[in-house]
């Protein structure tokens, strides 16, 4: 096996063990969740940083990014919203899934959160999922399969928690990010500051 699919297969095996660790019923009550996701996130971006820096030849904060990151958070916010009302009306157990979601945050500060998902754990998963791993995958196998590939992959890791809504949640937000990322990786800037906002929007200032 070439080296580079070793590194590519040795970041998506510890983002499964540690999403595993955070998520499944098994192993979730052994630690604090804020505290595991964002050693998840710190471990993610050393990761990639070690084995793929290049990522960072993608990385602008021009004003122009800045205003496309947050553009896309009030757009993705806004699907999420509508996603929410609709699954309210097709399946009797969304409601109560998206609540179980938001359970994630009781006993924690707030604002500690908030740092957290604007500073850390939203800009390390972009570089890892998008700057890295999407685009070893697109890489290796073309636009689209690795773009739907590595969507598919983002949204299985969540799948230890049982939670349907949350699956397919990290499904549809992961294909948003994946297809601006595709489409023109050079906005990797405005996408890690489209999730930081878009995490703070969701989880902490406008829950749905």
């Amino acid at each position: 096996m070439e080296r580079d699919t070793r590194i590519l297969l040795g970041g998506i095996l510890l983002a499964a063990v540690m999403w595993f660790f955070m998520f499944s019923p098994w192993t979730r009550e052994w630690g604090n969740f804020w505290r595991s996701m964002t050693f998840a996130g710190l471990a993610l971006f050393f990761y990639t940083s070690v084995f793929f820096p290049e990522w960072k030849k993608d990385v602008r904060f021009s004003l122009s990014e800045v205003l496309l990151g947050i553009g896309l958070a009030a757009v993705f916010w806004g699907v999420f919203w509508v996603g929410d009302k609709v699954s309210q009306l097709i399946f009797s157990f969304a409601r109560p899934q998206v609540n179980l979601i938001y359970t994630l945050k009781d006993g924690s500060n707030p604002l500690v959160i908030g740092l957290l998902l604007l500073f850390i754990v939203g800009p390390a998963e972009e570089i890892f999922w998008r700057g890295f791993i999407e685009n070893r995958l697109i890489a290796r196998l073309g636009k689209w399969k690795g773009f739907i590939l590595a969507t598919c992959i983002y949204a299985l890791v969540h799948i230890w928690s049982g939670n349907f809504m949350l699956v397919m949640a990290a499904l549809v937000i992961g294909a948003l990010w994946g297809f601006i990322y595709m489409l023109q990786p050079r906005h990797l800037g405005a996408i890690i500051i489209s999730h930081a906002l878009w995490d703070l929007a969701a989880f902490v200032l406008f829950p749905f």
